[in-house]
């Protein structure tokens, strides 16, 4: 049984856990997507958003505590550069967990994570879903009410 069991320990010492969550965190911050297991991005989602909501404040002080969680400077200068100011807006969920299917040698379930705000693809088809919001109507309506409009301006 786990009762009251926070986090998951991934079968590893916490130094090992540690160390893999902060290198994982970091090649996320990097490349905005990466493919790993099912519980390692569980895991990596709770350990990373706490480090984008506190990169929102751009103080010295949140840069070495996020530095202290990920030992690595590119990533760092990443997350606060260009991270931080495009989901400076969104009150959480900054990153995705989708699956995949499962690993070819040992059958383990595969999951893909990514930070929302970097998915062009998902972005595309969100503001074509907004753009495309008008109705279908008959052409010979719109015709008829378009010259009644223009006519009162004419006189």
């Amino acid at each position: 049984m786990r009762h009251n069991k926070a986090i998951n320990h991934l079968g590893r010492k916490s130094g090992h856990r540690k160390a893999l969550l902060a290198n994982m965190a970091a090649s996320l911050l990097l490349k905005k997507r990466i493919i790993t297991t099912v519980a390692k991005a569980k895991a990596l989602k709770s350990y990373v958003e706490p480090l984008i909501t506190k990169s929102k404040e751009d103080t010295t002080h949140s840069r070495r505590v996020v530095f202290s969680y990920l030992k690595d400077k590119e990533a760092v200068a990443e997350l606060f550069r260009t991270i931080a100011p495009k989901i400076a807006d969104r009150p959480g969920g900054y990153t995705r967990v989708l699956h995949v299917g499962f690993r070819k040698g040992d059958a383990a379930e595969m999951a893909l994570i990514e930070l929302v705000d970097f998915n062009e693809t998902a972005i595309a088809s969100t503001a074509k879903a907004a753009a495309k919001k008008t109705t279908r109507r008959s052409k010979k309506k719109a015709e008829e009410a378009a010259p009644a409009a223009e006519a009162p301006a004419a006189e």
